[in-house]
């Protein structure tokens, strides 16, 4: 009997991500689907941030409960901003600031809650002690996958990073055993440097969380990155558990108008003669870096869909009257997943954010790599260059500088060229990995047991 009590107790979770698109996505998927083996699950933001997700992601599960904790103001940080993406790179330190002052709003939230386990983010170094002193188990979920983390080091390497010049950053690790091409530009280094709270430095958060959790969970699986995997449980002397890729379900936030438009559209195209192109949501490019961008697209020759933030851009206006009929702007918000797996698709020119990049290898398109300066974005390129799923653009290795004619041949070399076509079957490969639902369901599954039975094993002890 007592066996079956542990095996259906229904446990309740809190769930606390970072102020970021990027990361509430996964978080929220994670949520879903606690809930939907009977969960109950506290997802805890800020109110426009909360609102918007539930408009997204209309179908979660009625065990999901948003729980919004109002933003407290800081000097510098604009009025009613609550996410990355309504905010200046260069302002990000204070959006970080105002997170840290959720703690005790947080705190009584837990006080007065029966949470069983925390699952929260890298940003707030201060909970897993609160956690802790207030009896519940936290886990620090990862969005970035083990070879970022693994590049960045054990918690103590992580502290010494902040006295250490950004150059370091720019070479491989020494504790990196197996060949790796894994190391930061230095114009990413500097670029990432404006995001950083100076009263606790990103490397500081990482340190503190991974100190202070049970356990790691990771966005990813040892079929995509073994090595780095087992590097983690070394580095960090706890368990590191992959929760899988947490692939975006089909109707995750897709509006089928949009699609409509989109399908009839590709459905005129050839099989693989398309182009995506898609810098998501917080890139941004100077006016001189949009027009090389352009003109890089424009030179290719082939057809593609860009989509864009806004059409309010005088290089914009005059590109789509050049390519019309050949190429596609679309603005705002699009289906994704839909697009990528649509036949006509033949490669994706990526910023390299994660959420994009599986994705994309789900539905086996190979990729041109166009990092943003921030996060894990360059990385991740060299990740995917190494792994041979894509080409990145060359770009100045010191100011980010690119050509329109290096955006070009990237994209022939890939999509055109004799070249591309080993590169085409090494991404078309990794869709039995990427776009395998019951192998990802499997790590969801198994992270679930986890915390369950560490429940019961904490409370026995």
């Amino acid at each position: 009997m007592d066996e079956m009590k542990k095996e259906h107790q229904k446990l309740h979770i809190a769930v606390f991500p970072w102020l970021a698109f990027g990361h509430f996505l996964p978080f929220l998927r994670l949520s879903n689907h606690l809930a939907q083996l009977g969960h109950r699950i506290s997802f805890i933001s800020t109110p426009k941030n909360l609102h918007r997700l539930s408009q997204i992601a209309p179908n979660l599960s009625s065990l999901v409960t948003m729980v919004p904790l109002p933003l407290p103001p800081v000097h510098g940080l604009p009025d009613s901003v609550e996410s990355t993406s309504e905010l200046l790179f260069r302002l990000v330190p204070y959006l970080k600031r105002a997170y840290d002052q959720l703690q005790p709003p947080l705190t009584e939230f837990l006080q007065n809650s029966d949470v069983n386990w925390l699952i929260h983010d890298f940003v707030p170094h201060w909970l897993p002690q609160v956690a802790t002193r207030l009896g519940i188990n936290s886990v620090f979920f990862s969005i970035f996958n083990a070879s970022v983390l693994s590049f960045l080091g054990s918690p103590e390497e992580l502290l010494r990073r902040d006295q250490q010049p950004l150059e370091d950053l720019t070479v491989v690790p020494e504790w990196i055993p197996f060949p790796s091409n894994f190391a930061f530009r230095l114009y990413e280094v500097i670029y990432h440097q404006e995001c950083m709270d100076s009263d606790a430095s990103d490397f500081f958060r990482f340190a503190k969380v991974i100190e202070g959790c049970r356990f790691v969970a990771i966005r990813s699986c040892p079929e995509f990155e073994s090595d780095s995997l087992s590097l983690l449980q070394k580095l960090y002397r706890k368990p590191v558990i992959p929760v899988g890729l947490l692939p975006a379900e089909a109707n995750d936030g897709e509006r089928d108008e949009s699609w409509d438009l989109l399908k009839q559209w590709l459905d005129k195209k050839t099989e693989n003669s398309v182009l995506y192109v898609a810098l998501g949501t917080e890139l941004t490019l100077s006016q001189d870096e949009m027009k090389e961008f352009a003109s890089g697209i424009e030179k290719s020759g082939l057809s593609f869909i860009w989509v864009v933030k806004t059409r309010d851009d005088p290089i914009i206006t005059g590109f789509e009257a050049r390519v019309s009929g050949r190429g596609l702007v679309w603005v705002g918000w699009a289906p994704q997943k839909r697009i990528m797996a649509h036949p006509s698709i033949g490669g994706f020119l990526t910023h390299c954010g994660w959420s994009s990049v599986t994705e994309a290898l789900g539905s086996g398109r190979v990729l041109i790599l166009f990092p943003g300066a921030c996060s894990d974005q360059g990385l991740m390129a060299r990740l995917l260059v190494g792994k041979q799923v894509g080409l990145e653009i060359p770009r100045n290795e010191q100011d980010g500088s690119f050509t329109s004619d290096s955006v070009s041949e990237s994209i022939r070399r890939v999509m055109v060229e004799e070249e591309g076509e080993q590169l085409k079957r090494n991404a078309w490969a990794m869709k039995e990995i990427f776009g395998n639902v019951q192998l990802q369901n499997k790590y969801l599954d198994e992270f679930t047991r986890v915390l369950e039975s560490e429940l019961v094993l904490t409370k026995s002890t």
